[in-house]
């Protein structure tokens, strides 16, 4: 089954690793013929959350806005690449994710998560399965944390360890798992 995945990237910081963990899942994701376009709020320039999408009057809201919820409406499944800011999510991941809800809702997300050091980004992980969850895209029970981001990935998203190919595989399995699943419950409707 063809699946769409958008990769929702979280830092915007001009010198960040993380474009490396975004890069290297859409290549495992459209390597299993899933389209996976990257949202990266560094080329979207997404403004400070003021009103969501939904808030505007219908034709109103700013192409950027229009443009990301007609890709989330055709989504199947999200994968979220995020960095750990002091043992939280960063402030451009929360702002591109708030933007919208109802596009979110009956969808999984899986969560790559990534630091310098050795935890993987985990502890912002915690945090963003609540977060996920709220919005309507509860994450899949496993996560795929990158340790040594810098190490892990080369600057074009390419594994320079093989354990990291390993579990992307595990990872991308079960993440297709609950969207196939999902998406044939959305064909037979939602509760709301």
């Amino acid at each position: 089954m063809s699946l769409v995945v958008p990769v929702i990237l979280g830092s915007v910081r001009s010198d960040r690793l993380g474009i490396r963990a975004a890069h290297f899942l859409v290549a495992q994701l459209e390597a299993r013929g899933f389209e996976a376009p990257l949202v990266d709020p560094a080329e979207l320039k997404l403004p400070l959350l003021d009103r969501m999408y939904k808030e505007y009057p219908k034709g109103e809201a700013p192409k950027v806005l229009e443009d990301l919820a007609t890709l989330y409406r055709r989504a199947d499944a999200f994968v979220v690449v995020s960095a750990e800011y002091n043992h939280s999510i960063p402030p451009a991941l929360s702002n591109t994710l708030d933007h919208f809800l109802e596009e979110y809702f009956w969808r999984p997300s899986g969560i790559v998560c990534y630091s310098a050091g050795q935890y993987g980004g985990v502890r912002a992980a915690m945090q963003l399965r609540a977060m996920m969850a709220e919005l309507g895209a509860p994450s899949i029970p496993s996560l795929l944390p990158i340790p040594r981001i810098h190490k892990a990935l080369s600057e074009a998203g390419e594994p320079a360890e093989d354990w990291l190919g390993k579990a992307a595989k595990k990872f991308v399995d079960e993440l297709a798992w609950y969207a196939e699943a999902l998406k044939a419950k959305r064909a037979e409707g939602t509760p709301y």
